[in-house]
């Protein structure tokens, strides 16, 4: 009888496996760049747990298009070309062709997780109807922010949504991981050093690069403040560069501009998979509370995110190399602050890239 038992639960195991190795799972994602990348843990427990055949991402391509090949994420699909506003409709009002593109769409994912839409919304229940159209999927519908009163990091309240809405049982995990969740390729350190050598970077030299900007102004320090830590890194015999991207190149006045020019080369609104290459051949990186931020601490690069208004418990990147400096100042973006500016070069400087 017990003989018999263990060959039963050996099979209910093997057969588990086989469903594993067999399912799909999407994210529908959303956000922006930050976004996109803290939600990584949760397509790592995904592929971990339920979906072995993969995970995919559905989002803005130019946010997504850089995890294929260098993170868990196995495949991307643009948002703006599946016609996912239909979901959005009234459920009476909802209707599908046969054949229907949208049935097609979701027909290849067994789990389904979506930060579009809310839970019990239109939206939801449209989406659970057109993918079970084709299969049996589950749906799950989680929220992109936390009620007042979390007090996790948001990585971790997007599993503990998954798993409470899955049944499933999460393994032992820590959030500060000591692998990058972010791999880059030969290619992007053959492309960086070619975009350092083009920037006036001397070839074989590691810069420390500065992001100053973020998509919310509120959450960016005083560029004096970036300046002043270049120069005090440059004073040490490193080699810095700007990077700059479309929020800096609107924000930043004339003279702010003239500025950065005259401290270090700066690199304007490259693409992000030249971003990843830069940040591939960095010796060190220096941030707001920004997407590119999240970015370089995904990539295992030693940085130091400068948060003001934002709480860094909840939104601190993650990655093997972070230090988070909490500003208390009310003048954050206002005002230089030296003694931040003093830690923040000491923490990159203890690199040892120089």
């Amino acid at each position: 009888m017990c003989a018999k038992s263990n060959i039963i639960d050996e099979l209910r195991k093997k057969l588990a496996q086989l469903a594993h190795k067999g399912q799909r799972g999407v994210i529908l994602q959303p956000g922006g760049l930050g976004d996109c990348i803290l939600t990584l843990p949760l397509a790592m427990l995904m592929k971990q747990t339920v979906c072995g055949g993969g995970v995919d991402i559905i989002g803005r391509t130019e946010y997504i298009g850089i995890l294929p090949g260098r993170s868990c994420i196995d495949g991307v699909k643009s948002m703006e070309v599946m016609g996912l506003h239909r979901l959005f409709v009234g459920e009476s009002e909802f209707t599908l062709d046969d054949p229907d593109p949208l049935i097609m769409t979701f027909a290849e994912w067994t789990w389904i997780t979506t930060f579009l839409g809310e839970v019990n919304s239109d939206f939801e229940r449209n989406l659970i109807f057109t993918a079970n159209c084709s299969h049996s999927a589950e749906v799950m519908t989680l929220a992109m922010k936390p009620k007042e009163g979390f007090s996790g990091h948001i990585s971790e309240f997007y599993k503990v949504q998954f798993t409470e809405q899955s049944g499933i049982t999460a393994p032992e995990d820590k959030r500060v991981t000591k692998t990058p969740f972010i791999r880059a390729t030969q290619a992007d350190i053959i492309t960086g050093k070619e975009i350092l050598a083009e920037n006036g970077i001397i070839p074989g030299r590691k810069p420390f690069v500065i992001q100053p900007g973020s998509g919310g102004a509120h959450k960016c320090w005083h560029l004096d403040n970036f300046l002043s830590v270049a120069k005090m890194l440059k004073d040490k015999g490193a080699d810095v560069l700007f990077l700059l991207g479309p929020a800096e190149i609107e924000r930043f006045s004339e003279s702010d501009m003239a500025k950065i020019v005259m401290t270090a080369p700066r690199l304007i609104g490259p693409p992000l998979a030249d971003v990843v290459a830069v940040l591939s051949n960095a010796a060190g990186y220096l941030g707001n509370d920004s997407g590119i931020t999240h970015l370089g601490a995904a990539m295992g690069v030693r940085t130091v995110a400068v948060f003001g208004p934002t709480d860094p418990d909840l939104y601190a990147p993650s990655g093997p190399a972070v230090t988070v400096l909490k500003s208390r100042d009310e003048n954050f973006t206002e005002a230089p602050s030296p003694q931040l500016q003093q830690e923040a070069t000491a923490v990159l400087l203890a690199a040892g890239q120089v």
